[in-house]
């Protein structure tokens, strides 16, 4: 897909040499916006000049210097889709004015963890927005090898939700077993909000959401939840799949509780790297429970761009502000609010 009408910048001329805007952060929780070169391509990266990115939780510990796998000084930015400006003169697959969606799990390829599909394991990687520079500027950097051409009928800012889709479809591709299933969805922001879609997608039987905020539990119904409760002491009965969203110590045992004979529990939510969860390894013994982990997308990108097509309509709803890149703090604020779940920052 092409756009075109963007007044983007040419292979050669002011996109090489000159500056560009873009946030910048320190780890200390500072958050500056200033102008800095435009990056210089190499012979296989693209150019990108972003027409939407999301701030996430991620981007919260980047500012306050409380997520591990950071380097500072860094312009955030994991969550984007853009317009290609320009190309290395080894660039194949794109050209000037392509819309496209970027994985930001910069990988080696060779070891491991890149070989049997787990890049997000990779010792080497280098995560766009966390170890390099993100989309919260005029212009971004990328390899090729991470670029992927949006879908007719796909805009930026959908594009912009491929990441979030792809996290969650690399949790669902862990988990055995949705058809038919009875799940519990634990936090309705947007992994939540998404899974909920996924699930109904994957053919869920019955999807059950808790999340104490009103607006979220209203869009957890329009996006295929049959009831949501503001508590989950609220339902009765068992579950087979209990997807928690929400990252709290209470809400992660309470979850666990939920599960029914070969339940799993697929565990979304961040945590306190301190928080130990109480769980009776006889009830794991006896009821045959799972409990599965899922960090980051893995090798899912491609399938969520795939099926963005089908879901976008679905999901447009959860983009609920959109802030210029001048007023990147005010978008840091709306993460705490109620009634925001994909902030995306956008070209002043």
């Amino acid at each position: 897909m092409t756009e075109t009408g963007q007044g983007r910048p040419k292979a050669s001329g002011r996109a090489f040499g000159a500056v560009m805007k873009a946030v910048v952060l320190d780890g200390r929780g500072g958050i500056e916006v200033v102008e800095k070169p435009v990056p210089t391509l190499g012979p296989t990266d693209v150019l990108i000049a972003p027409r939407a990115s999301g701030v996430c939780g991620t981007d919260l510990h980047l500012i306050d210097g409380t997520f591990g796998y950071a380097r500072y000084p860094v312009t955030p930015g994991h969550e984007f889709a853009g317009v290609v400006a320009a190309t290395g003169r080894g660039v194949r697959r794109f050209r000037e004015g392509d819309l496209v969606c970027v994985d930001p799990n910069v990988a080696c390829g060779t070891c491991r963890w890149c070989r049997v599909g787990a890049p997000n394991h990779c010792h080497q990687l280098d995560p766009i927005g966390l170890t390099r520079n993100g989309s919260c500027g005029e212009y971004v950097l990328v390899p090729e090898s991470v670029v992927h051409a949006l879908p007719d009928g796909v805009d930026a800012s959908m594009g912009a939700l491929v990441e979030p889709l792809s996290c969650v479809l690399h949790a669902a591709s862990r988990t055995p077993g949705w058809a038919d299933a009875r799940v519990a969805v634990l936090g309705a922001g947007p992994i939540g909000l998404i899974a909920i879609a996924v699930a109904r997608h994957l053919g869920a039987g019955e999807v059950v959401a808790f999340e104490p905020q009103p607006f979220r539990r209203e869009l957890a119904l329009t996006l295929g939840a049959e009831t949501a409760h503001a508590d989950a002491a609220e339902t009765e009965g068992q579950f087979d799949i209990a997807v928690e969203a929400s990252g709290r110590l209470s809400v992660i045992q309470r979850a666990i509780e939920m599960l029914g004979p070969r339940g799993r529990l697929l565990q979304m939510g961040v945590a306190n790297p301190d928080d130990l969860a109480r769980v009776s390894p006889y009830q794991v013994f006896a009821k045959e429970l799972m409990i599965i982990g899922s960090f980051s997308l893995a090798d899912a990108y491609p399938a969520a761009v795939e099926m963005m097509p089908d879901l976008a309509t679905l999901l447009r709803p959860l983009i609920t502000d959109q802030v210029p890149l001048s007023r990147y703090r005010d978008a840091v604020a709306l993460l705490s609010s109620p009634t925001s779940i994909k902030v995306q920052v956008v070209p002043d």
